[in-house]
């Protein structure tokens, strides 16, 4: 590439791939999304690394898996000293935004962004730490299925006004850098908390759909063997707590996908800015979630487990001066975002990286050239009694945990997974082959003991903490009101002159 490209990366939360009409569903109605993929490429066999929000961010962001970074759930700390995209990209001349969502857990809330535009949604302390040697108790913080059984309409809730104020801090922020001097391309993360449960979404979104126009779960609980960690989830999430009504199915999946309309709707707000600042041309813009949602799937909600819904998630990058637009399939994951945008920071070279990474470039697929077609996933937080670990290769899911049976899904014969072949002797040498790959890839004996322990430690200081006096680790935007807006320490006519784009004489954009 001739130049450094401005990268905008769009981030969804709890997003499932197939819920999108560039993955074949031809239910949501998102216009915006579409068009980042009729003239971007689309990744269709994409995943997240870790089926939980904090863990598959520190992934994300950092290009390793938890069992290498100590981020294994939505409580545990992703350290100062783990290099994220951030870093790398700082390093090579980059200005480094976030806005909105990304679950850091302790005291960094920065982690290589120069510029962090509001606060997080999500605490920053360890209370939501997991458990393990109580897996009978269910905690009191977690899932449960209201936000099923009161799925429907409403009026406003927390996530409108985060992901509002989200968006309009990221748009603002685009003309500031329109309109600055400041020459350096930019990286911006724009994460977003919808359509994350709890299922509800006003007007105009809810009424975008129609029940009669949705579609309801293909595998419904009872069509296919529940499997041990399914079982657990149930129990974690009191899914068999409540009752759940077909009609409160279809509400959640409503609200659902008018969440996802929602989202559509800020991206069109953002590409609309890239377009009016003159910048489109030379930014590459990446769609994107961190994990998906069963949305009823085998009796299922949330997410917490590698089965497609859950783990599948969207990755569209829209640069059509660059990368031709076309449909990637090889497997691919979020673990592959940081030598990503670290080699096209520097021009298509690499790095020297500063930590082993667990993903690969996705620059010779972006391309049209080999794709490396590989994911690895791992699942250390709640609902699991010992570390879950996935292999995504060819056709073939490989699931293994010493707590559980194997799982094995040929995706191209069974899209759905309706068929474990695990026990087939027919794919014997296929199992065995996956479980010679997990044994040379993970100590998970070694692994489990880490997780118990790290569990231990934060479970004793967030008790401590919360005696007496508490300071919080949350992200505390700060803005100097002395530089905003009009003051008199400059002369009227420049101040407007500054903040007007395109400036008084300049060509238009």
């Amino acid at each position: 590439m001739a130049r450094r490209p401005n990268i905008l990366i769009l981030m969804a939360d709890q997003m499932a791939a197939g819920v999108l009409p560039a993955y074949g569903n031809r239910v949501a109605l998102t216009p915006n999304i579409d068009a980042l993929g009729e003239h971007g490429v689309v990744f269709g066999a994409a995943y997240c690394n870790s089926p939980l929000c904090a863990p598959s961010r520190s992934v994300f962001m950092s290009g390793r898996l938890p069992s290498a970074t100590g981020a294994y759930d939505n409580a545990a700390e992703f350290t100062s000293q783990v290099p994220t995209f951030a870093h790398y990209l700082r390093h090579a001349g980059y200005r480094t935004i976030l806005t909105g969502k990304m679950h850091f857990c302790g005291p960094d809330q920065l982690h290589g962004f120069e510029e962090r535009l509001t606060t997080d949604i999500y605490p920053a302390d360890y209370g939501w730490t997991p458990d393990w040697r109580h897996p009978d108790v269910r905690p009191d913080w977690y899932h449960n299925m209201d936000g099923v059984t009161l799925a429907g309409p409403c009026v406003r809730t927390n996530q409108l006004d985060f992901d509002e104020e989200v968006v309009f801090s990221a748009r603002r922020r685009l003309f500031d850098i329109a309109r600055d001097a400041d020459e350096r391309p930019f990286l911006m993360v724009v994460s977003m908390s919808h359509p994350h449960d709890p299922f509800t979404i006003p007007d105009p979104w809810w009424s975008r759909y129609t029940d009669a126009a949705l579609d309801m779960p293909l595998v419904r609980r009872g069509d296919v063997p529940e499997d041990p960690h399914s079982l657990r989830l149930r129990r974690i999430c009191a899914m068999d707590a409540q009752e759940v009504p077909e009609a409160q199915v279809r509400a959640a999946r409503r609200a659902y996908y008018g969440a996802c309309s929602f989202v559509d709707d800020q991206v069109g707000v953002l590409l609309a800015a890239l377009r009016s600042s003159g910048m489109e041309g030379e930014t590459i813009v990446i769609l994107l979630a961190d994990h998906g949602e069963m949305l009823g799937e085998r009796g299922l909600w949330y997410k917490m487990s590698f089965f497609e819904a859950a783990c599948r998630v969207p990755l569209i990058m829209h640069a059509p001066g660059i990368f031709p637009a076309g449909r990637r399939d090889a497997p691919v994951s979020l673990a592959d975002i940081l030598p990503t945008l670290a080699e096209i920071a520097g021009n298509g070279l690499a790095p020297d990286y500063a930590t082993p990474l667990d993903g690969r470039s996705l620059l010779p697929q972006l391309s049209g050239g080999t794709a490396h077609g590989e994911a690895l996933g791992e699942y250390l937080a709640e609902g699991a009694l010992a570390p879950i670990v996935m292999l995504r290769r060819g056709t073939h899911k490989f699931v293994h945990s010493d707590a559980d049976p194997d799982q094995l899904f040929d995706l191209q014969a069974d899209p759905d997974e309706r068929r474990n072949l695990a026990a087939d002797p027919q794919q014997a040498s296929v199992v065995a082959g996956f479980r010679a790959e997990v044994t040379q890839r993970w100590d998970l004996a070694r692994l489990h003991q880490d997780v118990l322990a790290s569990q231990r430690r934060r479970l004793f200081v967030a008790g401590a903490l919360r005696q007496g006096a508490q300071a919080s680790w949350d992200h505390q935007p700060v803005r100097d009101a002395s530089r905003l807006y009009i003051r008199n320490d400059a002369r009227l006519d420049d101040l407007e002159a500054t903040a007007r784009f395109p400036r008084p004489g300049a060509a238009s954009v």
